[in-house]
């Protein structure tokens, strides 16, 4: 059971709230490295270094 309100919310007080459900992009900055794109403080997924340093090692395709 759920509590039923006191007044009725209009349309515009109810769509406010939702107001700041916004999708937002990923940040992305360059690697140190190799120059690719990559979240940031993760490994890279191209060339497999984190802060310069080879941390796994990633298989040529």
């Amino acid at each position: 059971m759920s509590i039923c309100p006191k007044n009725k919310s209009s349309k515009s007080r109810r769509d406010k709230r939702r107001a700041n459900w916004k999708m937002s992009a990923p940040a992305l900055v360059k690697c140190s490295k190799c120059g690719a794109l990559m979240a940031p403080h993760r490994v890279c997924k191209a060339c497999g270094s984190y802060n310069k340093k080879p941390v796994i090692s990633v298989e040529a395709e």
